[in-house]
């Protein structure tokens, strides 16, 4: 049905009813009326018309004198007109000039503005008169309270009309309200001051999974068990009036949560209860601990870059004269010893420099799918022989981890020294090392890495992963753990160091439980451009190209590969940025570019701050050597 005839229909209703009917908007324009309206109050077209004034209207009734006499005609219509802005429910019954009696009753209407009905109750006065004339055995009380009555019910009538209208706003409200909280990703409730549930959306458990859903009536401390006596000095100093917003995390999940909690009063009255809103924020809290170890990354490495370089020059000139002392055959046997001593400590500094440039340096995650198993397989492969006959290692890997986004070199970075430190403390003895991975809920992934040795002491588990403590004496520089922190606060995590309950050290690292998205994509295989000015390097790649399925076809320098770029089927051009001859690698894929390539990559050995690095990766991909063919292949599918 066309909104055209619904309108008719509707104005055809309204005219057959025998009342008459306004409705004015909240700017007291009319909006719709009926027939009657007109000839109720013999009323000019202009003033029937969609967006006529009230004010209009009620000059007209007044100037014909349909209220009786009236001294200050405007004063008497802004009297009214200020009554009609006030938007209040009324029932009213007057006569008019003409001797006819008519009932009056008004309601808002939710969008503002307000309907009006006005209804002929002539005969019904005239029979209130014939009864008061003819009823002599009635007494004069007797029929003022029946006159009373008849008013009374029908502005009761009116009111109740009111009231239902009312009801179905706040029904429909109510319902919009809830629809709105279920679908916040919040958990929103209201509790009283004896702290027990009066509402709440069903996102509980959701938020803090384990928990019940419907709690309406419930105290808090049965439905929130351990969290409860976590927050509940928050609920206390809200009962006193505090507006909070709190974190903390749920154990059971490792899920970070946001916690706001708003008193709720009137005014200044007294409180009756708090509202209470919880979020996830889990995500939110790994950005933000990730943004801060960058941050001290960049504050370290300000700081620690102008040290290096003088300490570097320092010892350079040490390893230097000590080494003049050292080719001089004419000194002493405990002279020689001290040269030596000398040059291994300035030799040890060199390496902590380096170490500290590692930690302090800039560092690009490098996050890629990556099946758990096969990597701690690998890790392995790379720690047993460097641990003794009589140390086990056992790997414990849970079955229901999917692949993850993982930086698998920082990561196998970690475990790896972890690994050795746990080796370091169990010493001489016999012993065992587990590794323990799996997930929490699906937040975290957890690896726990123990030693069957005598665990950390005190001063250990509280500074343990500050850098420059170590407890290996003169053996140990201190930046082990402090590096392992570095690398997994990076990445958003945590790491928490602890003694097993069994004995024994143990070292827990949680990562942002990522999944990798499926690559629904097929590879795009097709001949390959590989630019590379180093024969065992080129070999190599092509090698890794080839198990790829692509065709490939090689260029060692700049010119030779200009040379190559009009081949029919070229849809990949590889090139190192470093070139032997005239021309980058830069400059070739420019070229390649210009003449419409589109799948263009770099690779390079060239540390990230380098100049031609850095120029190069705003307009191309880059590819960090060394790198292995799952680096290669997720490089190459990633940006096709």
């Amino acid at each position: 049905m066309s909104d055209t005839t619904r309108i008719k229909l509707m104005g055809a209703g309204l005219n057959m009813i025998q009342q008459a009917l306004s409705i004015f908007d909240s700017d007291l324009r009319l909006s719709v009326c009926n027939r009657r309206y007109q000839e109720m109050f013999e009323l000019p077209d202009f003033l029937v018309q969609p967006g006529a004034e009230f004010e209009e209207t009620i000059r007209f009734l007044v100037t014909r004198g349909e209220y009786g006499p009236v001294e200050d005609t405007e004063a008497a219509v802004r009297s009214r007109v200020e009554a009609a802005r006030a938007f209040v429910p009324h029932y009213m019954e007057r006569e008019r000039a003409n001797g006819r009696w008519i009932s009056v009753e008004g309601a808002p209407l939710p969008q503002g503005g307000w309907v009006t009905v006005y209804t002929d109750i002539t005969e019904v006065k005239l029979q209130e008169r014939l009864l008061q004339a003819h009823s002599e055995e009635l007494s004069g009380e007797l029929l003022a309270h029946a006159k009373r009555l008849a008013q009374t019910n029908r502005a009761l009538a009116a009111s109740n009309a009111a009231l239902e209208q009312a009801k179905r706003e706040l029904t429909e409200m109510e319902a919009r309200t809830r629809l709105t909280t279920e679908m916040m990703p919040a958990h929103i409730a209201h509790i009283d001051c004896e702290l027990r549930y009066t509402f709440s959306n069903r996102r509980l458990s959701s938020i803090l999974p384990g928990l019940p859903q419907d709690i309406v009536g419930l105290p808090m401390h049965k439905v929130l068990g351990v969290v409860f006596e976590k927050i509940h000095p928050w609920l206390e100093r809200a009962l006193d009036g505090e507006n909070s917003v709190h974190e903390f995390t749920h154990e059971a999940s490792g899920r970070r949560i946001r916690l706001s909690l708003t008193p709720d009063r009137v005014g200044e009255g007294p409180i009756t209860g708090i509202y209470v809103m919880s979020m996830d924020v889990t995500e939110e809290a790994q950005a933000r601990a990730a943004l801060a170890q960058t941050r001290k990354r960049e504050l370290a490495a300000q700081l620690s870059s102008g040290l290096a370089h003088d300490f570097g020059n320092l010892l350079t000139i040490i390893l230097g004269l000590q080494g003049q002392l050292s080719r001089r055959q004419d000194l002493a046997p405990e002279i020689v010893q001290a040269v030596q001593s000398t040059m291994a400590a300035a030799r040890r500094g060199g390496v902590l420099l380096e170490r500290i440039a590692t930690i302090s340096g800039h560092r690009e995650l490098r996050p890629q799918p990556t099946d758990l198993a096969a990597l701690l397989d690998d890790l392995q492969l790379m720690a047993r022989p460097a641990l003794p006959t009589e140390v086990s290692l056992i790997v414990i890997i849970a079955e229901d981890l999917p692949v993850l986004m993982l930086d698998q070199g920082s990561l196998q970075d970690s475990l790896l020294n972890l690994i050795l430190n746990a080796r370091d403390a169990l010493g001489e003895t016999a012993g065992t090392i587990i590794l323990r991975a799996h997930r929490v809920s699906d937040t975290w992934l957890e690896i726990c890495i123990t030693d069957s040795g005598s665990g950390f002491s005190d001063t250990a588990l509280e500074k343990g992963l500050e850098p420059f403590f170590t407890t290996k004496g003169c053996e140990g520089s201190g930046l082990g753990l402090a590096m392992v922190y570095d690398q997994i606060t990076l990445s958003g995590g945590t790491v928490r160091l602890a003694n097993a309950p069994e004995g024994g050290a143990q070292v827990t690292l949680r990562l942002p439980l990522k999944r990798a998205e499926p690559n629904l994509s097929k590879p795009v295989h097709g001949l390959v451009l590989l630019v590379e000015d180093t024969d065992a390097i080129r070999e190599t790649v092509r090698e890794m190209l080839c198990d790829m399925g692509h065709s490939v076809i090689e260029a060692a320098s700049h010119d030779e590969a200009l040379n190559l770029l009009d081949l029919p089927g070229l849809g990949l051009v590889l090139s190192d940025i470093n070139l032997a001859g005239r021309g980058s690698g830069l400059d070739l894929l420019r070229a390649c570019r210009a003449r419409g390539l589109s799948r263009l990559h770099l690779m390079t050995a060239l540390p990230p701050t380098d100049r031609l690095r850095c120029e190069a990766a705003l307009e191309f991909p880059v590819l960090t050597k060394p790198f292995a063919l799952p680096d290669l292949r997720a490089a190459l599918e990633q940006f096709s």
